[in-house]
């Protein structure tokens, strides 16, 4: 999940996507809520409810012409608000924060599957990716649909964030996303060193911050980003 999130976190970088990126996981919350009330595996109704916000982002992004970060604040504010309606007591402070546990064999194998499939995603299609960013009508006329690869990597995106919830939570998962990114943009000198840092940020800050919680006896999510915050402040010491 962390690999996923750093190789995410680039481009959402580079399409100055931060804070709708936050906004976006916030999504997941109606969805666990419906899971709860249908009795099924909360993962599972915030996966479905993540991936029909980044198809309602996509779908509004190319028929309203506004910038993706004005779409998902909106879509942030009413899901928000209406996943806490659905949520309350210690099910609301787990979806926000996420909680501790051991995962089941389940969990384990379908979220190494979607790290892999996300992964992959993007390594493969990094080279489109940056094209279409920069000009899509350049994009075009080398043989890419913007528009498809568009909703894409908004549905890439929306899985990483689906993977993190268990131990991050809506609030936090944005936060692993952008901030490892942040770390490679200031010590990279090319797309694939960025990419590589990035999911290597990810990952060490993940481990260390889970082993941490633990011996600190607090819980995973907030120690793992704070880890994340740290790292990138240390990088601001390099110049550019």
């Amino acid at each position: 999940m962390a690999i996923a999130a750093g190789l995410v976190g680039c481009f959402a970088v580079m399409r100055r996507m931060t804070l709708a990126a936050d906004a976006l996981s916030h999504v997941a919350l109606p969805g666990i809520g419906i899971a709860l009330a249908l009795h099924i595996h909360p993962i599972f109704g915030a996966a479905a409810m993540l991936a029909f916000g980044a198809l309602t982002v996509w779908a509004l992004e190319n028929q309203t012409r506004l910038s993706t970060e004005t779409i998902i604040g909106v879509v942030f504010s009413v899901a928000l608000a209406a996943g806490s309606l659905m949520t309350s007591g210690d099910e609301l402070v787990e979806s926000l924060f996420g909680r501790k546990g051991s995962l089941g064999w389940t969990e384990a194998l379908l979220g190494m599957a979607g790290a892999v499939a996300v992964s992959a995603f993007i390594v493969s299609q990094k080279h489109r990716l940056v094209v279409a960013l920069i000009s899509p009508d350049i994009a075009r006329t080398a043989g890419v649909d913007p528009r498809r690869l568009n909703l894409f990597y908004l549905q890439a995106f929306a899985l990483t964030v689906a993977l993190g919830l268990r131990y991050l939570g809506v609030l936090l998962m944005g936060s692993l996303i952008i901030i490892p990114a942040a770390t490679a943009k200031r010590l990279s000198r090319n797309l694939t060193e960025m990419l590589v840092i990035s999911a290597v940020v990810a990952l060490v800050v993940t481990e260390l911050g889970s082993l941490a919680a633990a011996w600190l006896h607090r819980e995973t999510g907030p120690v793992i980003v704070i880890l994340a915050g740290l790292v990138f402040i240390l990088s601001l010491a390099r110049s550019r």
